[in-house]
């Protein structure tokens, strides 16, 4: 069950201008479940991306890449769940290839304005055949049935949006996501899309959807798995009426970019509370640095640490083991009697041991809540990173032991 976390409701999610959903069936895993999702943009839009660093990534990461690259506008995404193609070589290369090419010649486009995605089992050949039949029976979909569409083995949609002012003019944000396990990204997670109305240069574009990857998905892990095929992508359609975006010096910049962010770390935080088997949300914040990756490494050593999220999961407050995570983080000069180590607002560990003070049923306490926060102050720079994680439970295990099945 996800940890605090609903599902999504159609009228909270906007449609985007410009953008049109198409959903149905492939029955590529399992018979009469929606699995193909479509998504088709207007002509005018821009779309960027970031994808795994995963040397495994699957076939459709390097066809996006690919088309991306190409430099044409990019008028369709179609998306898979069931079947990764991944490990797949050239064979899932050119089933990528001819799921594009029969999408393209159904909606008079260019094979490279097509970007695909799949998501699921690695190593086994995609049912292109399947896909490319399903396509003529796709239905319009609003951005809920978009997220369901693309789930696994997640338990609830996810989708966020916001409505925003830009230049005294309405802006609308919404985005899905899908991700549960195999969540420890290098650049984004699983499956994430994010489109808005407002209209933005390819340039900044670019920068932007790096700059929003990193203070979401990439700030987020569930088993310190990589996937082989994570891919963010933010589509601006530019049908709002504010003005066109051309510098990141314009406040207009700064806006977008915030409210971009809120919808992807809502999003990215939503893997995480559905993280598999998760039952608790864990913050890892980690302070006074002396630079961000420095923080992330840290946060990350916690987060990722099985030891810690099996503690956590038993509301076990055998706090040694945040020590131990932060003292292998790779910080080789790290001075332990400046650190403090916090749960919320407990002081457990100060001047390089237990916090004298420090009481065990106050550890408890807050061990015993679903949503608890780690804070580390390293004391030896001003820089800060944040980090969000969930526990390992016996369900992670059967899970992902019956994953196949």
């Amino acid at each position: 069950m996800a940890v605090n976390l609903n599902p999504p409701q159609a009228s909270q999610l906007p449609a985007v201008a410009g953008v049109e959903l198409l959903v149905g069936s492939a029955g590529i895993k399992t018979p009469g479940r929606k699995d193909v999702l479509v998504v088709k943009l207007d002509k005018g839009n821009t779309v960027a991306g970031v994808f795994t660093r995963n040397r495994f990534c699957a076939a459709p990461v390097r066809l996006c890449q690919e088309h991306l690259a190409a430099g044409v506008q990019i008028r369709a995404l179609v998306v898979n769940t069931g079947n990764a193609n991944a490990g797949t070589g050239v064979d899932g290369h050119n089933r990528a290839l001819s799921v594009c090419r029969a999408l393209a010649d159904r909606h008079q486009l260019q094979l490279e304005q097509v970007l695909p995605f799949s998501t699921g089992v690695i190593l086994e050949p995609l049912p292109a055949d399947k896909i490319i039949a399903a396509l003529p029976t796709l239905h319009q979909a609003d951005w809920t049935e978009a997220a369901e569409a693309i789930m696994t083995t997640d338990t609830i949609a996810k989708a966020a949006s916001r409505l925003v002012e830009i230049g005294g003019k309405a802006v609308t944000i919404t985005g899905i996501a899908k991700g549960s396990g195999m969540i420890h990204p290098n650049m984004a997670t699983m499956l994430g899309f994010v489109a808005t109305d407002a209209a933005i240069t390819r340039p900044l574009l670019n920068q932007l959807v790096r700059e929003v990857a990193d203070q979401s998905f990439n700030s987020i892990t569930v088993d310190g798995d990589t996937s082989t095929n994570d891919s963010f992508i933010l589509i601006s359609t530019g049908k709002s009426e504010a003005a066109l975006i051309d510098s990141d010096e314009q406040p207009a910049y700064q806006q977008l970019r915030q409210a971009l962010l809120e919808v992807a770390i809502e999003l990215a935080q939503a893997i995480v509370r559905d993280g598999e088997g998760a039952t608790k949300f864990i913050t890892v914040e980690v302070n006074g640095g002396r630079s961000v990756a420095e923080c992330k490494d840290v946060a990350y050593a916690i987060a990722r640490s099985p030891l810690v999220k099996t503690a956590f999961f038993a509301s076990d407050p055998n706090l040694g083991r945040l020590l131990a995570a932060i003292g292998y983080a790779g910080v080789a000069d790290l001075d332990v009697d400046r650190l403090a180590l916090y749960l919320d607002d407990v002081l457990v560990a100060c001047d390089g041991g237990r916090n004298p003070t420090y009481k065990e049923e106050q550890g408890q306490a807050v061990m015993n809540q679903s949503e608890i926060t780690v804070r580390v102050e390293l004391g030896r720079g001003a820089a800060s990173g944040k980090v969000w994680t969930c526990d390992f439970s016996y369900d992670y295990v059967r899970i992902n032991a019956d994953y196949r099945s």
